[in-house]
């Protein structure tokens, strides 16, 4: 973790430091090596948050966009039960940067938990991720003319498979300037995805600026918005030309023709 208690304060690692963790409360130790980032340590996890992970660069990347006040806040809810977010922004907004494997059921458990939560996936750790997204990408069925978002079949990525079923935003970091954004699922096995630009997305959370505020939740309304009217007007095209393929459009005609309609 980045943050301790020290004589009352957050503190971040410093060599010789002992701190409390502002979770559980229980001693931690400043970590200060040449190979890992500087980070405190339990003396014993027992106690502690079971969902929380070991931190790397790229963790701590992320984390650096955003205020410190933001960083690392204890999540209360109303029975008890705590964990320490990664980010929490002023408008309510955690964000979780997941690095390791984590299973459906704690995916399920942290999108109930914290409700208003937005993922941001590392995709370079497994080394075949980008490629079998890419491919999925390529072969996946554009919206419209455009190239910001296609549909994609699940099946062909592994990532894919891991994150579509989460009811939160996700978004796909592979290292580039562009994020990944699956922004809804569908039917048979397939999942929209849009290129987001990175610095756009760390704009949105921090809110915009104060003569453009911005709000995820009405960027998120409005681009599921998009893709619910573009599914039903495709559904009703399909619908039209099934009826062609079936005959009934050359019936319609055929008595047209005899009514002396045509």
């Amino acid at each position: 973790m980045k943050f301790a208690v020290v004589d009352g304060q957050r503190r971040e690692a410093q060599p010789g430091l002992s701190g409390e963790c502002q979770g559980c409360g229980r001693p931690t130790l400043a970590k200060c090596g040449e190979v890992r980032v500087w980070h405190w340590a339990h003396l014993t996890k027992r106690f502690c948050d079971t969902w929380w992970e070991n931190e790397g660069e790229w963790h701590r990347a992320w984390k650096g966009h955003f205020p410190e006040s933001w960083q690392e806040i204890v999540h209360l809810a109303e029975h008890g039960v705590r964990h320490i977010a990664d980010v929490k922004t002023d408008q309510g907004w955690v964000i979780e940067f997941q690095h390791s494997n984590i299973t459906p059921e704690e995916r399920r458990s942290r999108d109930a938990f914290y409700g208003k939560l937005v993922w941001v996936v590392d995709g370079t750790r497994l080394k075949r991720a980008k490629t079998q997204f890419t491919k999925a990408w390529d072969c996946g069925k554009p919206l419209g003319s455009g190239e910001g978002v296609r549909i994609v079949f699940v099946n062909e990525c592994s990532l894919l498979r891991e994150w579509a079923g989460s009811q939160a935003p996700i978004f796909f970091d592979f290292g580039e300037e562009v994020l990944w954004w699956l922004i809804a699922g569908s039917t048979e096995g397939r999942v929209w995805i849009g290129k987001y630009p990175r610095a756009e997305f760390i704009a949105v959370l921090r809110g915009g600026t104060d003569e453009k505020p911005l709000d995820l939740a009405d960027l998120i309304t409005w681009a599921k918005g998009q893709l619910a009217t573009y599914e039903s007007t495709q559904r009703a095209l399909d619908s039209q030309r099934a009826r062609l393929r079936d005959g009934s459009f050359y019936r319609l005609l055929d008595v047209g023709r005899r009514r002396g309609r045509f």
